[in-house]
């Protein structure tokens, strides 16, 4: 696959804190890459930096090998952050009829993504009133009617329950077979295995791998580690 998205060299730094060093990954074309890594590894600074959300120090991003600013990456990819509430007084159906006319997604895919997500009991809620499972399941069908080829999703499985969890997973695979480009930070391991394609490893601000289980495994072992799936290989890694 074509690389989708490049990020090189990016750095953050919040006075003597350094959040993110010379952080580099490629997002290939129609992939799901995962983001995994521990509490304060810089997860969500990497996504809003990459957004364009959280300028950077230094360093660029590449969408389809040209550079583009901060600025204008909003119309190739669209960034779901984690634990917010848009439009608290307005109902679930009020904020998908307005992100598809806002964005100009394709209306004909509305009932699809409502029945996929099963969201239909929350459509005349308010969003303000959702809990947190009910809250990001809305949240994560706002992000599949937008247009933008690349979705960037921080925790898309906060909240929610194991049947969720493998439902949400499902439908995020389906929405990439049909031609999204995937970066999920996600923090359970067992719903990274099931949903991504590749992983892309960080601790305290810095990439320790990237690659398929395999692939990483593979590095693993070469610093003399012996880990048997993800979950070892991350602990090694990171």
């Amino acid at each position: 696959m074509s690389p989708g998205l490049r990020v090189s060299h990016l750095h953050k730094r919040y006075g003597s804190l350094a959040a993110l060093t010379d952080v580099s990954l490629t997002l290939r074309r129609g992939e799901v890459l995962g983001l995994i890594g521990p509490n304060g590894a810089g997860k969500t600074t990497l996504l809003e930096g990459i957004a364009g959300v959280l300028p950077a120090d230094s360093g660029s991003v590449a969408i389809d090998d040209r550079p583009i600013a901060g600025e204008a990456r909003g119309s190739h990819l669209f960034y779901m952050p984690d634990g917010i509430a848009p439009w608290p007084a307005q109902t679930v159906g009020w904020a998908l009829d307005f992100t598809l006319g806002f964005f100009g997604g394709d209306r004909a895919r509305l009932p699809a993504v409502i029945a996929r997500l099963q969201i239909a009991p929350l459509l005349t809620r308010r969003i303000g009133r959702l809990s947190k499972g009910e809250r990001k399941r809305a949240l994560l069908a706002i992000a599949m009617l937008t247009p933008q080829p690349i979705l960037m999703a921080d925790e898309p499985f906060d909240g929610l329950d194991l049947r969720q969890s493998r439902e949400v997973g499902a439908a995020l695979r389906d929405h990439a077979s049909a031609g999204r480009t995937l970066f999920l930070s996600i923090h359970q391991i067992g719903d990274a295995m099931r949903v991504c394609d590749r992983f892309v490893l960080l601790s305290a601000g810095r990439v320790c791998g990237e690659g398929t289980v395999d692939e990483l495994s593979a590095l693993a072992q070469s610093r003399g580690e012996t880990p048997h799936g993800l979950e070892e290989v991350v602990l090694a890694l990171t």
